[in-house]
């Protein structure tokens, strides 16, 4: 049960951050998306994000910090595996799996629903 409340917790405070950002800040919602995946990256190859996962499990794994967290541990991992390259490839083949769905998922959201410029 604490596994769960700890998830609601980190996830929560996750999304209150974006919430207070896209409120009190001018930032437009995609620069706030590419700050939390910055800021995810950043902290993953610190090894800081690390200790946020081991708090929050899915809580900090699913946020946009999480995918940033997911393409710096790839890099790491591949790094340490392939050398050089494995910079380039192991982000990638770490998040496939969340970019093959976000891909799927939008393409299925633009099929279904007409979408309207925002004024």
């Amino acid at each position: 049960m604490l596994t769960y409340l700890n998830a609601f917790l980190i996830g929560g405070l996750i999304c209150a951050v974006g919430q207070i950002l896209i409120d009190k800040t001018k930032l437009t919602p995609a620069r706030i998306l590419v700050l939390f995946v910055t800021v995810g990256t950043i902290l993953g190859a610190l090894g800081i994000y690390q200790k946020v996962v081991d708090a929050g499990g899915a809580g900090a794994t699913v946020p946009l910090t999480g995918f940033g967290y997911s393409l710096a541990k790839g890099a790491i991992n591949d790094v340490d595996q392939y050398g050089l390259l494995g910079a380039f490839t192991g982000g990638i083949k770490a998040a496939a799996a969340g970019i093959t769905a976000a891909v799927f998922f939008g393409y299925i959201m633009s099929v279904a629903f007409t979408p309207k410029a925002k004024r």
